[in-house]
Order: structure tokens, then sequence, then C-alpha cells
């Protein structure tokens, strides 16, 4: 049987974790370096140290690797926080998706899936309902809570509040690359509260 450090692909051969973690790390390093349309299964294999019959082990395609990988990512930090009140949770969520998107890598990387999604449909069809809905789900679940406390009417509509919450957070640092000051988030919160109609339910 496969060690704790191994794993086994469906009827196909044992797979070192070890061996996995670094086709992860080179394949961040090198989708930030050159972006997804010049990224290679061959780069990444040689940043990784590895052969390309590795990474055809674990993946049939350079889309299938940079989607499941990309996809653990997101959802392993993805932040849902419950502070016990919807002020707190907004700011939380903030802070989470604010570190995110500095993150040297992802700050590269974001931008560069979505931009190539718009060229690449299999790509975008793939990507928005492993990460994006995930993203929005939780987000959501943040709302529905305050609903339930009696901070937001339960009229409120969410999908127009959920494009709101990731909205101006994703323009400011992705689009605009500008940087916050300190109490950027704090008025953003503000912001938010006044146009959910927090208080008003």
């Amino acid at each position: 049987m496969p060690t704790s450090s191994e794993r086994r692909a469906s009827g196909g051969p044992v797979l070192q974790d070890a061996v996995t973690d670094a086709i992860m790390t080179a394949m961040f390093e090198e989708l930030a370096a050159v972006g997804y349309g010049k990224l290679s299964v061959e780069a990444v294999a040689k940043r990784a140290g590895a052969g390309k019959a590795a990474i055809y082990r674990r993946w049939p395609s350079k889309q299938a690797m940079v989607i499941e990988l990309v996809t653990q990512v997101a959802i392993r930090t993805a932040d849902d926080p419950d502070t016990g009140s919807l002020r707190g949770d907004l700011r939380a969520f903030l802070a989470a998706a604010e570190a995110g998107l500095r993150h040297p890598l992802a700050s590269r990387i974001i931008p560069d899936l979505f931009a190539e999604s718009g060229r690449t449909p299999e790509l975008a069809e793939a990507m928005r309902p492993r990460i994006s809905q995930v993203r929005r789900e939780q987000a959501g679940a943040l709302l529905q809570r305050a609903v339930e406390r009696g901070e937001l009417s339960a009229d409120l509509n969410v999908p127009l509040a959920l494009d709101f919450l990731v909205g101006p957070l994703y323009w400011r640092l992705t689009v605009l690359a500008a940087p916050t000051d300190p109490d950027y988030l704090d008025q953003l919160t503000d912001m938010l509260l006044t146009a959910f109609g927090a208080g008003a339910a």
C-alpha cells in the first residue's frame, strides 16, 4: 500500500506527495513568471526537477493541472469568518481578500487567468464553477447569517450585494494596482454596510 507520503492515481502508479508538492510550487512560480498562454508542461517539469511523465501521470493536460492546483489553493485559502456581527464578518472577509490579492504570486496569476479566460472559453467554463462560485457561496453564507440575525433585510438582493462586496477591493488592488490607506478597509466596510442597508431590516 502507498505510504503516508504517497498516493495512487486511479488505476495508475503510486504518486509521491513530495513530487506533487514540487510540481505545484513550480507551476505557480512558472505561471506567475510567464502567464498561462506561455506556460508549458516542460518548463514546469524542469523547474520542479521532475520529468514530464510525472506531470502527465497526475494531469492529462496543462489546463487540467492549472485548474486543479489553482482550485485547491483558492478553496484552501478561502475565508468564511463568523465573528457574530455583520461588521466584524465584512471586515475580516475584506482583510483576508486583501491579503490574498497582495500575495506576490497571486497578484500576477489572478489577473492573467481572468484575461486568459476571456480568450479561452473552455478555461473559463472550467474555472468559474470551481473557484468563483465557491467564493461567492461563502460570501453569500456571510450575508445570510446577517439576515438571520436581523442585521440585513430578507429582501436583500444577494447577487448584487456579492458584486458590491468583492468588486471595489479587486478593482483597487488588481486593476488599478493602487496603494490603500491604513483605514481603507474600515471605510470600505462602512460603505458596504450603508449599501446593504444594515440596521434597516
